[in-house]
């Protein structure tokens, strides 16, 4: 087994669509970011990268690099998960916390949750999500989460 750990944040900005775990949510203010701004899609490919020892999400998709300028953050994750799978893992479960004033998530999380088990391609019972208030540590106009996988080694094939 393997444990992946990753954190991400993005500051809000008007004028941009606010998403999370894929899902675009309704609200006033998006996440500012190089790409679609999906900390929570961000932290959980640095998760994956990380629990497998891969490069960082910010040195496979730099973003200074004008070709990731609004990209879809499932992209990363997507290059996440292929390398996981190349390193003989598969993803167990994925634990998660957001950071932010609003929207409230409660009443999103489960379209997130589905939307994650199915950029994953696991079951929705293997995902947590969580979301809390930044009381009094001043980051009301952000957006943070964290994020913990679990990786299982993949069984040997068998040769014939």
């Amino acid at each position: 087994m393997k444990i992946g750990y990753g954190w991400d944040s993005h500051e809000f900005k008007t004028g941009i669509p606010l998403k999370i775990g894929g899902v675009t949510l309704p609200h006033t203010h998006g996440l500012g970011g190089h790409s679609d701004g999906d900390a929570l899609l961000h932290a959980i490919t640095d998760a994956l990268l990380g629990s497998i020892a891969a490069p960082d999400i910010g040195s496979l998709f730099s973003p200074s690099d004008p070709k990731w300028k609004g990209a879809d953050s499932a992209v990363f994750l997507h290059e996440a998960k292929k390398r996981v799978t190349a390193a003989g893992y598969t993803i167990s479960n994925v634990d998660s916390t957001l950071i932010m004033n609003a929207p409230k998530i409660g009443p999103h999380a489960n379209a997130i949750r589905a939307n994650l088990a199915r950029l994953l391609n696991i079951p929705q019972d293997c995902i947590g999500i969580k979301a809390k208030t930044p009381e009094g540590i001043g980051t009301d106009n952000a957006a943070i989460a964290h994020a913990i996988v679990l990786l299982e080694k993949l069984p040997a094939k068998k040769k014939r």
